[in-house]
Formats: C-alpha cells, structure tokens, sequence
C-alpha cells in the first residue's frame, strides 16, 4: 500500500443540513477548501466575530456524551463522525461553517459525510504531509480498557467490545485505513444506544434529536429499527469510526497500528494525552516527492 505524500483539500465548498442529536435543534454546516497546513478548523458563524476553535487534542473540552472541543468559552460538539470522514478521505485542510454549536447527526453515521466530501472532490496540495511514525510501542491501560500503538507500515486500527446483551456480546474488528476501506466497511456504521439510556437521557433535556432515523436503539431483546443493521457487526465498526475520528485530533495521521479494547471518546482523548507525553515513542516525518509537473492542483477522485 503506498503512503500519500501531499496534503489535500476540498475542490469546491459543499453544503447539507441536519438535526443536532442532542439540541434537537436544525443545524446548517458549510465544508469549505483550505491552504496547506490549515488543518480543520470549524468556525462558528452564528456568533458574534464568528470564532474559529481547531479540530486539535489541546481544544477537547468535553467527551462525556460525544467529542466537543472549544476555545474561549466557544464550542462545537459532536465532531466524531466529520472528522473521521476527513481522516478516512485524506483530507488535510478544511474550513467548517456551522450556525449552532453541535455538527447534525444525519444518519448516524459518517456515510453521508462521505458522499458529500465525494461529491466536492478533493485536490492534491503542494504541502508534503507530514505523518506521526510509531517508533516503540505506547500502551494505556485502566481495568478492562486499553489503547496501544506499535510500529506498523500503515494505519491499522482493530478493535475489540464487550456488552453484556445478547445482541452485541463480544464483536472484534481490525481494518488498514484507506480511502475505500473506510468508504466500504466504516462509514455507513451507525451510532447505537440502549432504549432505557436514550429515554433517561430525554428526561434530562438530552437527545432531543434522537430517533430511530440517526441510531440504532437496542432494548433487552430486540433491535427497533425496522430495517436492522447494516453490518452484523455494524456495533464495533461504529467504535472503531469513533476511534478513527478522535485519534484524528493528533492532527496528523498515523503509521502506526492501534489496538483498542472496550474504550470510548474519553480514554481515547486520555489516551492522546499520553502519546504526546512520549515522545521518544514517535517522530515526525515527510516523504519523498517529485516535484509535480502541472502549474495547478492535481484533482483526485475520494
């Protein structure tokens, strides 16, 4: 499999609408192209100034129900599912515009993110992209949870949970990521949540936006969604989606292989705490390139 040596932006904006899951509330978000070395940055236009908070490990300020990130008092959550898709894709440097401070849930998963990153169409930069390359091994371990990263060739995550219900049981999942991969076997694995959780949750104020439309709910012996899933083991892949778009907040990517067991959006944020506390773990590096030819961007098909 051969590394992508040049960042990537978006060929044009592109738009969608949709539910925030939480606020219930209906959300407009705007994907714009960026500059190399840009990184993603969401921007949010519904405030005064419109502030902009980077989509960076620094900025998590909370992972209790999702991944949210803020800067000054500013924030937007439930960035999981966007910026898997930017890191399954090889999108490097975007601009996201959103009018409310949660990204719409959509479908529950990163699959129409996909189909609207297709259908802009990315083009190769001049930046060389620069990857974190997993020198000796980084292990964090609390109970039954574990998240560890060894040398690889390639960005390998497997993952591994464990419910103790009937229709989830143990479900492990290893996947080398690349654009077709990701599009093929991770971005149509929705969210899940358990009907007594999800009715609590309401009862507080949350999950407000939450349906059978953008999740698949679980009581104790039966799914609710008339359709059932998409995978039989869409469960893990939706973990390992999560994964994919938390660790994208290194704000790199990674060669490097990552076994996770049983973790969520806060040991994985612990987890990227601790990988940059070890340094002697990892290195920087970019790789060779030719210069390109053409005066302009070389469009590529996601």
């Amino acid at each position: 499999m051969s590394i992508e040596t040049r960042q990537h932006t978006l060929a044009r904006p592109v738009k969608c609408t949709g539910i925030g899951v939480h606020s219930g509330r209906q959300v407009n978000l705007e994907i714009l192209p960026a500059p190399i070395n840009h990184g993603i940055k969401f921007v949010r236009t519904d405030l005064p100034g419109k502030p902009v908070v980077s989509a960076h490990f620094n900025s998590v300020v909370d992972t209790s129900l999702a991944t949210v990130i803020g800067a000054e008092g500013v924030i937007v959550s439930t960035i999981e599912h966007l910026m898997a898709t930017f890191s399954g894709l090889y999108i490097d440097n975007a601009l996201v515009a959103v009018d409310g401070y949660e990204i719409p849930i959509m479908d529950g998963s990163a699959a129409p993110f996909t189909r609207l990153l297709q259908s802009a169409g990315a083009v190769r930069q001049e930046g060389p992209r620069c990857y974190f390359v997993i020198k000796r091994p980084i292990t964090l371990r609390d109970g039954d949870k574990a998240v560890t990263v060894s040398p690889a060739a390639h960005y390998r995550i497997s993952y591994a949970i464990d419910f103790d219900h009937p229709l989830i049981r143990h479900q492990d999942f290893s996947l080398v990521v690349t654009r077709e991969s990701f599009e093929r076997e991770i971005s149509r694995a929705r969210t899940f949540g358990f009907y007594h959780e999800i009715e609590y949750l309401k009862r507080f104020g949350l999950a407000r936006g939450g349906s059978l439309e953008n999740a698949i709910v679980i009581d104790r012996k039966r799914i609710l969604n008339a359709g059932g899933l998409r995978f039989a083991d869409e469960f893990v892949r939706h973990k390992l989606l999560d994964c994919i778009g938390d660790f994208s907040l290194l704000g790199m990517p990674i060669l490097g292989h990552i076994v996770v067991k049983r973790s969520g959006h806060a040991f994985n944020h612990a987890f990227l705490e601790k990988f940059f506390a070890s340094k002697d773990c990892w290195e920087t590096r970019t790789f060779d390139v030719a210069p390109q030819t053409q005066a302009q961007p070389k469009s590529v098909a996601l």
